[in-house]
């Protein structure tokens, strides 16, 4: 049985959608088809199913398959370009919020790429995926109360929040116009109406009370800015003394706007200690293939997820 035949089991005519979009990205890019195989094989029947209805939605914004293959090459292409600096210099190429916000989240159209590309991550990368089922496990479906999602990009993991758990109020603060219009979109086409406050500003410039919001997640945001002991701390004041804090970022990851390099999974958590929260459960996403040790002794891309609360 040939690779290709692989891909089209996996996606088979029940996931057209899905089909069109693997073929897309390895007639692009063929050397990847062993990751797409390996990929497609690791989702759940669910999965493939929650992929399939994403892809949907893009395509009822009136984007084509084609173009949402780009932008997973796009995603794909600056990685591996932003890893070969790494492992050559052994440190990010920017440093600052300056120099990549222009390029990064004020530019629509990259933005909007990056945004879609990232999402489909998502469903295929090992890690992403161990990231977003441990969302699922952890996050609370019967507590009430305020919910809070930092930097939601894309908006999918905020749109599952809305679809399964019962808190009565919604809210994301994002510093790209280009994501909150997306998350708005998401989030209309999932339930049909707007159920939810979507803001463009920066989290540490808000208003929010002490002790205000019973949920509080930040996926990938830590990596992306300057002083993440600062993000921690504000999320400390603002969570109440019961909240469900979802937290993740990664560990040498390279990325074209990660400035801020965690060397360790110590040194990650301690600094989530200091800032007055405590580590309830962690998902620790080493390299595929390898150890835990073994990635960081060599510095490959770690990615980590947390379930957190207040001191």
């Amino acid at each position: 049985m040939d690779d290709m035949h692989n891909v089209d089991a996996d996606c088979s005519d029940v996931f057209p959608l899905t089909r069109r979009l693997t073929s897309s990205i390895l007639e692009a890019n063929p050397v990847h088809r062993r990751f797409m195989d390996n990929a497609m094989a690791a989702n759940l029947p669910s999965e493939r199913e929650h992929l399939e209805q994403y892809l949907s939605f893009c395509v009822s914004q009136g984007l084509s398959i084609e173009f949402l293959a780009e932008c997973y090459l796009v995603i794909l292409g600056d990685t591996l370009r932003e890893q070969v600096y790494f492992k050559k210099h052994g440190n990010y190429r920017y440093h600052s919020f300056a120099q990549v916000a222009d390029r990064v989240y004020h530019d629509e159209t990259y933005m909007s790429r990056y945004m879609y590309g990232l999402a489909i991550t998502s469903f295929l990368w090992p890690n992403h995926l161990q990231m977003l089922r441990f969302f699922d496990e952890v996050l609370p479906h019967d507590a009430g109360g305020s919910y809070l999602e930092i930097g939601p990009g894309h908006g999918y993991y905020l749109m599952k929040a809305m679809q399964q758990s019962a808190y009565n109020e919604f809210m994301a603060v994002d510093i790209s116009e280009t994501s909150i219009e997306l998350t708005r979109q998401l989030i209309e086409h999932y339930s049909g109406k707007t159920e939810c406050v979507l803001r463009q500003e920066d989290f540490l410039d808000n208003k929010f009370k002490d002790d205000f919001f019973s949920a509080v997640v930040m996926g990938e945001v830590l990596e992306h800015v300057e002083d993440p002991g600062r993000f921690l701390r504000e999320i400390r004041r603002v969570a109440d003394a019961q909240a469900f804090i979802y937290v993740t970022t990664c560990i040498n990851a390279p990325a074209v706007d990660h400035i801020f390099l965690f060397n360790s999974v110590e040194h990650l958590e301690a600094m989530i200690v200091d800032a007055g929260l405590i580590i309830r459960e962690r998902c620790i996403c080493p390299y595929e293939g390898k150890s835990i040790e073994e990635s960081v002794a060599l510095r490959l891309p770690v990615n980590v997820a947390y379930s957190l609360s207040r001191k």
